[in-house]
């Protein structure tokens, strides 16, 4: 099944935590620490209280105001992805988010990988893969991959999901590492 097929089959809380991991995956860019969304992560929970999410997310971008309004464009983009969190998870607006989260973080890692991508971001979200340079085909994997898991278990695969976005934000810090060393 497509990326585009799975968000479009996801139920509330699937479509949540997907947004979120793309967000969760792109905090390096924002210099963000691993536990800055972390309270957002334990919202999704089956006994979690769904109106907390809005304050929990207002927190999330506090601690992070503080980060430079400027930047390069994969910068802005994951700056953009957390602006436009819904404050009400159960809106109809969380999966216009989530799915615009999946564009920009694919968006981000196309332009961090060194190399070029000749195809459009929807025809890769679509399923057409071939070419796809690496480090945005393991992003896209990863979409999938919390998509398939949380469809599956339901709350029960956010520690699952919790795990494919942990690892989604290693490897965009070693990238942003990196390229800010050979700024230097």
């Amino acid at each position: 099944m497509s990326l585009v097929e799975l968000i479009a089959q996801a139920d509330e809380r699937g479509l949540a935590a997907s947004g979120l991991a793309c967000l969760d995956r792109c905090i390096p860019l924002l210099g963000g620490d691993d536990e800055i969304l972390r309270p957002l992560w334990g919202n999704l929970t089956e006994d979690s209280d769904a109106a907390g999410w809005g304050e929990l997310l207002e927190q999330a971008r506090g601690k992070l105001a503080s980060a430079a309004e400027e930047g390069d464009k994969a910068e802005l983009l994951a700056r953009r992805m957390l602006a436009a969190a819904p404050d009400d998870r159960s809106a109809a607006g969380i999966r216009l988010w989530a799915d615009a989260c999946s564009v920009a973080s694919l968006q981000i890692h196309r332009l961090l990988d060194p190399a070029e991508d000749p195809s459009s971001v929807d025809s890769r979200r679509e399923g057409r893969t071939e070419g796809m340079p690496p480090l945005a085909a393991a992003e896209l994997r990863r979409q999938v991959a919390v998509l398939e898991v949380l469809a599956g278990h339901g709350a029960g695969g956010l520690r699952r999901a919790l795990e494919v976005s942990t690892e989604g934000r290693r490897v965009l810090r070693a990238v942003v590492s990196r390229r800010a060393r050979g700024r230097r």
